[in-house]
């Protein structure tokens, strides 16, 4: 059991590591633009990542507290639909156009968020609870959501990014 129950503490502290370096990524990559759409963007990521860390400290206390019962409360998953329709706006795309900081931003962040989706998948696959496999495939799930929103995004300031940089053949 205490094996178990270190792999389950080890994975929720990595966790709350990714959590941790997107903050820092996303705030940075907000402070350092100078346009108000791209600084909202990266600022509600930012901000989103401190919920995550919020909501993993909250995770590891009832683990300590309740043991395995901890996974199998309630969980709803952020909806970042209304998210992406308020941020990914035609404001950050135009502010965003031909910007090769804009595009390498959204690049790493879709790096975090895919390396986070795939950490999280890989620990449902060990895990033998179904409780414990269920949480990190709903952790892995929110960081998709995360993704998704940068890989739209992404696609969409891309195809400006390589005409304007003549690119595209066609």
């Amino acid at each position: 059991m205490t094996d178990a129950r270190e792999t389950i503490l080890d994975i929720l502290r990595k966790a709350y590591q990714i959590e941790v370096d997107g903050y820092t990524f996303y705030s940075l990559a907000a402070d350092r633009s100078d346009k108000p759409a791209v600084q909202e963007l990266f600022g509600k990521l930012a901000r989103d990542e401190v919920e995550h860390q919020a909501y993993l400290k909250g995770i590891l206390r009832s683990y300590d507290e309740q043991g395995l019962a901890a996974f199998r409360g309630d969980r709803h998953a952020p909806d970042l639909r209304a998210f992406s329709s308020r941020v990914f706006t035609d404001a950050f795309k135009q502010q965003a156009h031909g910007a090769a900081f804009e595009m390498g931003v959204l690049s790493i962040g879709m790096q975090l968020e895919s390396r986070a989706v795939s950490f999280f998948n890989q620990a449902a696959t060990g895990a033998s609870d179904a409780g414990v496999r269920d949480f990190y495939r709903f952790l892995a799930d929110w960081e998709q959501e995360h993704f998704d929103a940068l890989q739209s995004l992404y696609d969409g300031v891309r195809q400006d990014f390589w005409a304007d940089g003549r690119f595209s053949p066609f």
